[in-house]
């Protein structure tokens, strides 16, 4: 059997320092970012992120985007996904 890496899906906090949490997908930084709760839209720097992200707090009242759905987190919300299709 073979296992694939996880890659960082969500909000970690920010690499680059300049926000509390950018949203990362497929292990990539993105331009999604959050501070104090509120979303909004930041391109990281040009320079390849190469680190270990770290899981950023959750942030009660933030605005949700993504995988979430309705406060549910990204790994809620695909579980139900699989759950949901009978686990194909």
């Amino acid at each position: 059997m073979e296992f694939t890496q996880h890659k960082a899906q969500g909000w970690y906090v920010d690499p680059y320092g300049r926000h509390q949490a950018r949203w990362f997908s497929d292990g990539t930084p993105t331009a999604l970012v959050r501070d104090d709760g509120r979303e909004s839209t930041d391109p990281p720097p040009e320079t390849e992120f190469t680190g270990t992200p770290e899981p950023a707090p959750e942030v009660e009242g933030a605005l949700l985007h993504g995988p979430h759905r309705g406060g549910v987190s990204g790994d809620r919300a695909a579980w139900e996904i699989f759950v949901s299709t009978g686990g194909d």
